[in-house]
């Protein structure tokens, strides 16, 4: 019972989070999937480097979509999310309740319950990814590739059989072990340092403050794998076709890394950090706030 109740508000936790923030969402696929090919900005341009990517995708997104375009992949992200994160959420609390209190300890209990959650998750996730990206299809006046969630898992297993569905899985794993580590583990170590060091207890702050370093934390651990992950799961292949721009997900990070050198391999940084900063900001303080009135501890 107690378990149920902790899936239960996790997944509205997280639900809350998908249906606010699908803007951000949105930002992080579309710099991932596009290889470097244009010229390095001259040294002496006053643009922000940083900025001016975000606003790119951003206003490209308007162009093709409007104000529903950023909501594009919202429904599979939901239907991911109903398996990924009440999974990981209580395999980590399980793990952790017979791990000891090491950082070590903690992060492998984060990671391998991510992994596990994912894998089963990974059809949707797969889903989410494509349909993001065809929204690139809209602005060339293309059709996109599925029109819904049901149509999508449809053809993906008519062209690409059942196991298909389950392509890009192994960089999915691998991201979701590094993201895990640095978001459960992290929020879960900040957390606790804040309340027993005294600088402030066990509140909404508290949680503001563990949240922001379980973002930064996540992002920087997770970029490389969300990069190769994201490429692999897009590239669809048919029934009868060997032919694929990358073998494997190590294939794809020599090709990566040779082709558009190393930071390429954290390439949508900043998106993604706009996406997790706010989704770890969001969950977190609403799940805690979801646990105190259901009368369960903190996490």
């Amino acid at each position: 019972m107690l378990w149920g109740a902790v899936q239960l508000k996790s997944h509205m936790g997280d639900t809350t989070t998908k249906i606010a923030l699908p803007p951000c969402q949105q930002r992080r696929p579309r710099p991932q999937l596009t290889p470097s090919t244009s010229p390095k900005p001259d040294s002496s341009s006053t643009a922000d480097p940083v900025a001016a990517p975000i606003r790119s995708v951003a206003s490209g997104i308007w162009r093709e979509g409007g104000v529903l375009g950023f909501y594009r992949g919202l429904s599979p992200a939901i239907l991911r999310h109903l398996f990924y994160t009440p999974m990981r959420i209580v395999g980590y609390e399980q793990l952790r309740s017979v791990a000891g209190d090491s950082a070590i300890e903690k992060a492998v209990a984060g990671g391998s319950s991510g992994v596990v959650a994912q894998v089963v998750a990974s059809p949707a996730d797969l889903i989410k990814v494509r349909m993001q990206a065809d929204g690139r299809m809209l602005s060339q006046g293309l059709q996109p590739r599925y029109s819904g969630i049901f149509d999508a898992f449809k053809k993906i297993i008519q062209t690409e059989g059942f196991q298909g569905l389950w392509r890009g899985v192994l960089p999915n794993a691998q991201r979701a072990f590094l993201v895990n580590m640095g978001e459960l583990t992290c929020y879960d170590q900040a957390k606790h340092f804040i309340i027993n060091h005294q600088i402030c207890g066990d509140n909404s702050f508290a949680h503001t403050l563990a949240s922001v370093a379980s973002g930064l934390s996540a992002t920087a651990l997770s970029c490389p794998a969300d990069v190769i992950k994201t490429r692999m799961m897009n590239q669809a292949v048919g029934k009868g076709e060997s032919r694929t721009v990358y073998r494997n997900s190590y294939d794809c990070l020599v090709k990566t890394v040779k082709l558009e050198g190393v930071m390429a391999l954290w390439k949508g940084f900043f998106p993604t950090w706009a996406r997790l900063g706010p989704w770890q900001f969001v969950f977190w303080v609403s799940y805690e706030k979801f646990r105190q009135v259901s009368g369960l501890s903190s996490f």
